[in-house]
Order: structure tokens, then sequence, then C-alpha cells
């Protein structure tokens, strides 16, 4: 796929840089740790609900590691591909032509993981 990042180096890239700031900025990382956990645990929106809110806002913000992560989730989560597909529609219908180019993007995220 031309132009599709590989997300499984991307995410693993970033995670790495991650855990490297964990020591240098752990304030900062143990907050953002708790941040994404309230924002994914299971409420009146379950967290596959939750992921999918996520991954619409990184096609919304053309943030190709964040659409790695959250679509890495969506598929351990049991998401299937038409779910995806749904949920690139609406990303497409809200965030207009650039969504669109970011939402092949997650399309091929999605395979590349479910691979």
């Amino acid at each position: 796929m031309s132009g599709i990042p590989d997300y499984k180096e991307l995410t693993n890239a970033v995670a790495s840089q991650m855990r490297a700031m964990r020591t240098s900025q752990s304030d900062l990382m143990n907050a953002f740790g708790q941040l994404a956990a309230a924002g994914t645990k299971d409420g009146p929106l379950d967290r596959k609900t939750r992921e999918v809110v996520a991954l619409g806002i990184a096609i919304a913000s053309r943030c190709d590691d964040c659409i790695g992560f959250h679509v890495q989730t969506l598929v351990k989560l049991g998401t299937t591909r038409a779910e995806i597909e749904d949920v690139l529609g609406t990303a497409v219908y809200m965030g207009g032509g650039p969504s669109m180019m970011y939402a092949t993007h997650a399309l091929g995220a999605f395979e590349q993981f479910s691979s």
C-alpha cells in the first residue's frame, strides 16, 4: 500500500519513545496514563465505543500515530471491518476530504493489525 504507513512499526517506535519519556518526564507520562485509563474505561459507553470515537477524532485530527494505536486496540477488542468502515464513513462526513485521506490510512492500519 503506497503512502500508507507501516502501522505496526510506527506504533512500536512511538511506544518505545513514550517508554523513554517515562524516565525523563515521569509526572507527565503518569498523568497521561491516568487520562488514557479514565478516557477508555467502561461507563455509560463501553471501551469499544470510546475507542471508536477516539479513532474518528484521530482521523479528523490527521494523527497517524493516534490512528495506529486506536485501530490496534479496536482489533484487539474484536472490531470487524464493517464496523471500522462505518466509523470511517462518519469521520469523512464530519471532516471532508482530508478525513477521507486519513480514513484510507485507518483502513490500511486495520488490514495490517488484522493480519
